[in-house]
């Protein structure tokens, strides 16, 4: 997440939201893209800010959607859809709703307000959606099972590194380290790993059972079946392509890259007999997305493709490049309210240039 300053959260954005410059700035752009990674599920109990933060409390989820109705157009991801491949014009200050990963709290949490509120969601899911099992992340087991570890020096010869495992700080930037190696390799290599590493840190066969002990906490590290992916389709929300298994794209071979995003779209369509049209890049930051994959995701086929940065209204809208609001826990609602008119990215954009001056 990245850091925004007390005065522009407490007074700035408050301040220019109650006026109505914000809604007012957002007039002359043609759409805005929200994106969320679920919420909070009741009873959950946050221990780490930074793998938690992407999720955010029901009662904060309800209260930006309302914003965005009372005062801008929510759009409807079939609208966005006939914008992209048929140029139809969208009501002024559109706003799209997705959701990235596909985690159980998305039905169980997610799509009940989007119901009461009649509105609907692109959400963005990895072939495991398709099984009618549950997993996980790979990249939040494998960061769990790093903060459980003891210290110690670890040896990885598969990837010809030896890590050292310290304090919580420490562990973070080694597992950021390890998530960019193991994107290099395809899935079945990446879950072979993470069992070899649980071994070596000592966590036993039910340590991974134990990560799930509570209907809160597998809420909130589950990833969809198919079963719930179908709920999602029945209850009037959409499904888009978030690749086979979530790598960082720019680490992986051409050949690796290209197969997590055109048999991610095939998997999804044959498993749930609809058209899949969408694409959100994982990450999708500059660092995890190039120019390379906007063209392996027009080859194929996919009608747009978004990124997860860069948001709010007057941004450039490339069609396999587009930028998304990234909300996370730590946004109150005149900061959401700023992010999505464009202001903060504007402010950010005129803050780089002066510091690279």
């Amino acid at each position: 997440m990245k850091f925004v300053s007390p005065l522009l959260k407490k007074v700035v954005y408050p301040c220019l939201a109650s006026t109505g410059y914000l809604r007012g700035r957002a007039n002359g752009g043609d759409l805005c893209v929200v994106t969320y990674h679920g919420i909070l599920p009741a009873g959950y109990e946050v221990t780490d800010a930074d793998q938690d933060g992407g999720l955010v409390s029901r009662e904060a989820f309800r209260r930006q959607i309302r914003l965005l109705k009372s005062r801008y157009h929510v759009v409807t991801p079939e609208e966005v859809l006939a914008w992209v491949r048929e140029g139809r014009a969208l009501p002024r200050r559109s706003v799209l709703l997705t959701c990235d990963d596909g985690l159980l709290n998305t039905v169980t949490e997610m799509v009940p307000v989007l119901r009461e509120e009649n509105l609907s969601c692109l959400f963005f899911v990895l072939r495991a959606s398709t099984s009618p099992t549950s997993s996980m992340l790979w990249y939040e087991e494998l960061y769990l099972a790093m903060l459980d570890a003891p210290d110690g020096t670890f040896s990885f010869e598969e990837l010809g590194m030896t890590v050292e495992l310290k304090e919580r700080k420490q562990r973070r930037q080694v597992w950021g380290t390890l998530l960019k190696k193991l994107s290099e390799v395809d899935e079945p290599q990446r879950t072979n790993f993470i069992g070899r590493a649980r071994e070596k840190f000592g966590l036993s066969g039910e340590w991974r059972a134990g990560i799930l002990c509570s209907e809160a906490r597998r809420q909130r590290f589950s990833l969809l079946n198919l079963s719930q992916l179908r709920q999602l389709l029945d209850q009037g929300m959409s499904v888009g392509s978030h690749t086979l298994s979530h790598p960082v794209l720019s680490q992986q071979s051409s050949e690796l890259a290209w197969k997590e995003i055109s048999e991610s779209r095939s998997a999804l369509q044959n498993a749930l007999g609809t058209g899949v049209w969408a694409l959100a890049y994982p990450f999708g930051d500059p660092a995890a997305v190039t120019s390379r994959e906007w063209q392996l995701a027009e080859q194929a086929d996919f009608a747009c493709a978004f990124m997860n940065v860069g948001g709010g209204f007057g941004a450039a809208l490339p069609r396999f490049a587009l930028p998304r609001v990234h909300v996370t826990s730590d946004m109150g609602l005149a900061e959401f309210e700023a992010h999505v008119s464009g202001l903060h990215h504007a402010l950010q954009a005129h803050m780089s240039g002066r510091a690279s001056a």
